[in-house]
């Protein structure tokens, strides 16, 4: 296909998305299923106007002069894939697959409009509502860091050291362009794709299936390191979800100790047990169900919550969420939240610690819920993050935003990551 074609297609299924709100990928995948002659080529690469439209939605508009499919779509090429209109006109011509080519308002919308003089809100590529949600967390910065959620994300991954070593999957990936992340201890990256390229499919490669990575965000990688799991350690991971940080904490423990894997829906647990196989991880015992946990109350030197939230943090990778996303479901989130701490906390032994992680940037679910949280329960208290910190990652100051008694927010402009929020608590008594 020529991209008049893959513009028409991306059109086609910004267009199904809209007509019958359903999520991006699945509005993909059912295009490529009717139209299997599209090579893997072909669909990568109107993958990436769908995203970049979706991803860049109010300034790619903004620039085409209309928040339509086609408008959004357009806006997208010449942001993130540096077209000139004269770029596009010449793709859509003498291509019958293509769509009309742009008309004369959306020339002069598309060559006239610069993004440095949109509305902050069109800059920042978000909705209207989540405006004071982002300066509360950000401050002065927020257009800069709203924004860094609408750039393409890197490819991360992260080295199981019970099967391997950084030198050696470095060796194995350095085809893919991946290189040692920035701060996490046993990261590697391959950099977010330019134009209509794509990454490279990584879980077929032979370390992979051997377990010597796995995929993984960065910030998701520092938010394991933070819980500072040590060799022997009892600990609960209460929300594993398909066990991304139990992999985590699994290596970081030297498969030393007892790692309990429980989540409330038994759906979300089922990918982790694969994964714990080819991890090569003994020392974790899965659970389903609150019940099955009798018996651990206050057992637990670890208790890890990375608990149900928005996933504003994540708007890189899931840019449809960030346009569906409402302030009553970010109400709800806070509520479950507040009682998954409540449960969770009863776990921790004395002395021990309490991690609370979300893939949020708002403060309603995060330093919010830790204040909520400490209010109602003296007997704990929250580290000195700032030093927590900076003795995990030395030599990294500045590279998040750090609330010494509140927690640590991780973001994509000031720590090349995903939004993270992670809080240490420590039971007292």
């Amino acid at each position: 296909m020529r991209l008049g074609g893959r513009l028409a297609a991306a059109i086609d299924v910004l267009t199904d998305m809209e007509t019958r709100h359903r999520p991006a990928a699945e509005a993909l995948k059912d295009w490529g299923l009717s139209h299997r002659f599209a090579g893997a080529g072909d669909r990568a690469a109107i993958g990436n106007i769908v995203y970049d439209a979706l991803r860049r939605k109010r300034s790619a508009g903004w620039l085409a002069g209309s928040d339509t499919p086609r408008g959004i779509a357009l806006g997208a090429l010449v942001l993130e894939q540096g077209m000139s209109v004269a770029d596009i006109v010449s793709a859509v011509e003498g291509d019958r697959f293509a769509p009309q080519p742009p008309t004369a308002e959306e020339i002069e919308a598309l060559t006239t409009r610069r993004l440095e003089d949109a509305p902050p809100l069109v800059q920042a590529d978000c909705p209207d509502w989540c405006e004071p949600l982002l300066r509360e967390t950000f401050g002065e910065a927020w257009i800069n860091e709203a924004a860094g959620l609408a750039a393409r994300p890197p490819l991360d991954m992260r080295v199981n050291t019970l099967k391997s070593d950084d030198a050696r999957v470095a060796a194995e990936l350095h085809q893919t362009g991946a290189a040692a992340t920035e701060i996490a201890l046993h990261g590697l990256r391959i950099a977010p794709i330019e134009g209509a390229g794509r990454h490279p499919n990584v879980q077929v490669e032979p370390a992979f299936q051997k377990g010597w990575f796995e995929v993984q965000d960065e910030g998701s990688q520092m938010a394991a390191s933070l819980a500072m799991a040590t060799p022997g350690m009892q600990v609960l991971d209460y929300c594993a979800g398909a066990g991304g940080k139990t992999l985590a904490l699994a290596a970081t423990m030297e498969n030393k100790g007892q790692i309990f894997a429980h989540d409330s829906d038994k759906a979300r647990l089922a990918p982790i047990f694969d994964r714990l196989k080819r991890a090569g991880v003994r020392n974790a015992q899965v659970v389903a169900g609150e019940a099955n946990l009798s018996g651990l109350e206050g057992q637990m030197d670890l208790v890890l919550i990375d608990a149900p939230c928005t996933g504003s943090g994540t708007w890189r990778r899931r840019p449809d969420a960030k346009w569906r996303l409402t302030d009553r479901q970010l109400e709800t989130r806070t509520n479950e939240q507040s009682e998954i701490l409540e449960k969770a906390s009863r776990f921790a032994k004395p002395g021990g610690r309490v991690v609370y992680v979300t893939c949020s940037v708002f403060d309603a679910e995060n330093g919010a819920r830790i204040d909520d949280f400490l209010a109602r329960n003296p007997a704990f208290e929250p580290v000195d993050h700032e030093a927590h910190f900076h003795a995990v990652f030395p030599g990294h100051a500045g590279r998040a935003r750090i609330r010494k008694d509140r927690g640590v927010v991780l973001s994509p402009r000031l720590t090349s990551t995903d939004g993270f929020f992670v809080a240490l608590l420590k039971k007292t008594s």
